[in-house]
């Protein structure tokens, strides 16, 4: 393994861009991965339950809320970054059998090396497309699929069709779970689309997000929580509401999308870009 100091940020190019590991300045074991100036992924090594970014805690809330605690899951990450929510899974649900999917070989080199996964964590990588290495699992397989892919900040269009969508939830177990990142910002158009999109496939949902970003008022993360039965609203809300930046769930979903339909491969299109200067003033 590479070694360093921690003074000492890694730039490298890699297959989707140029890529930075950045010490935490404020925290000695912990680390930002930047992909193009912006970042992607922020890892603790030495707490993997330190989760920086808003979005990931609500991502991880609603893995917490799917199992009873403790209780190993049949996982699936299509889009790696650091790992975060990998290490995550493995620290809090010992056992736990977790496969990667990341389209960028280099990067997740420079990951393993400068990042390296605990000793013990049933995490596989697997460099390949997401939807290319969906197409080929076997159905009802994961209890878990996270949907957290972006190349160039944006979600590639063939991973935001309702044909992908049903690919999802063949591979997901009938009571199982997608847990999906959707960025975009106003007036919400591609959100309201993936929500229906998602829906149109596994119609048991809520969103959770910054009041502000769910109202259309600015740029952020929605994370859809998305299945065959009930989600779990009442503690959702109430890890929301008790975050860092309190957060609101969305469980109205038919007036959040305001008759959008769901987008097929024939018209699908990538997430939006950023607004520029977003991540200006990231550490």
């Amino acid at each position: 393994m590479a070694q360093r100091r921690r003074s000492e940020r890694i730039v490298e190019t890699v297959a989707s861009g140029v890529a930075e590991v950045i010490p935490d300045p404020d925290r000695d074991s912990a680390f930002t991965l930047v992909l193009d100036g912006a970042p992607q992924s922020h890892v603790d090594l030495a707490d993997p339950t330190h989760l920086e970014f808003e979005y990931i805690r609500r991502m991880a809330a609603a893995i917490d809320l799917i199992a009873p605690a403790g209780k190993p899951l049949r996982a699936l990450h299509l889009g790696g970054g650091a790992l975060t929510l990998p290490r995550y899974i493995a620290a809090t649900r010992p056992g736990s059998a977790q496969r990667v999917i990341e389209i960028d070989g280099p990067l997740v080199e420079l990951v393993r090396r400068s990042l390296p996964l605990p000793a013990k964590a049933a995490i596989r990588v697997r460099v390949a497309d997401a939807r290319a290495a969906l197409e080929g699992m076997r159905d009802a397989g994961y209890d878990l699929i996270v949907l957290d892919v972006f190349a160039g900040a944006r979600t590639p269009a063939h991973l935001a069709s309702v044909e992908f969508a049903r690919e999802v939830a063949r591979v997901l177990d009938p009571t199982g779970w997608l847990v999906a990142n959707i960025a975009d910002g106003p007036p919400l158009r591609h959100a309201k689309a993936q929500v229906a999109t998602i829906r149109a496939a596994l119609p048991e949902a809520c969103l959770v997000a910054d009041a502000g970003v769910l109202r259309g008022r600015r740029f952020g993360n929605l994370v859809l929580l998305a299945g065959r039965t009930s989600p779990p609203v009442a503690e959702l809300s109430r890890r929301a509401a008790g975050d860092w930046f309190p957060g609101r769930v969305e469980t109205d979903l038919d007036r959040f999308t305001g008759g959008a339909p769901p987008v097929t491969d024939s018209v699908a299109v990538a997430s939006p870009l950023p607004p520029a200067g977003l991540f200006g003033n990231r550490r």
